[in-house]
């Protein structure tokens, strides 16, 4: 199999959404796949697609999401920058456009049957993945039970299931989700501090 920045090489020359789609139009916009990584990272972000911010600079989760998720994982920019360390592997690389309502659309299907497969078996070090968001969950951990909000509630038991490397489901940290922050204050109080220890755990390997 090809080495994780190999494949990440070909991924950011991709242009199949938008000239080859499988599904729905072409991408509205000029592709810019976004992917960090390296072979001996320890700890996997997968996430959803990137957002307009992420687009415009290249970077992914360059937004107040970011911010979010870095104090979820209690790590500041360089740290979750580092690539040698930290992989973040977007269900869809490419910012996917805006909806009627201004929201961002669904991550391209055609990313992650055409990337994802090959892009995490050059990735044989990793201890954990962080699923984000229901696209990422669904492909990582199969039919939803209760949907996203059943399936971080279930938190400890996908974290103690032995598969390797381990999976720990998280909402998107996204302002869309500050509803659901407050009605679930079991997630900031339970499921953080470990989420914290583990990554740090994860990253000291």
């Amino acid at each position: 199999m090809p080495s994780f920045e190999d494949t990440a090489a070909r991924l950011r020359a991709c242009r199949l959404c938008r000239d080859s789609p499988v599904y729905g139009p072409p991408l509205p916009q000029e592709p810019r796949p976004i992917v960090q990584g390296s072979t001996g990272a320890r700890l996997c972000i997968a996430s959803q697609a990137p957002g307009t911010r992420a687009h415009r600079t290249g970077m992914p989760f360059m937004d107040p999401s970011g911010v979010r998720l870095r104090t979820w994982l209690g790590l500041d920019e360089a740290q979750f920058y580092d690539g040698d360390r930290i992989a973040i592997v977007p269900m869809g690389s490419c910012f996917p456009g805006l909806d009627e309502k201004g929201g961002d659309k669904p991550p391209r299907r055609e990313c992650a049957e055409r990337w994802r497969t090959e892009l995490f078996a050059g990735l044989p070090h990793l201890d954990l993945i962080l699923v984000i968001g229901s696209y990422a969950q669904v492909w990582h951990l199969g039919k939803l039970e209760g949907g996203l909000t059943g399936t971080v509630r279930r938190w400890r038991e996908i974290l103690a299931e032995p598969r390797r490397p381990r999976v720990l489901p998280l909402p998107h940290p996204s302002w869309r989700n500050n509803g659901w922050l407050k009605r679930e204050p079991w997630f900031e109080a339970e499921l953080l501090p470990v989420l914290r220890e583990e990554v740090a755990r994860a990253l000291a390997e």
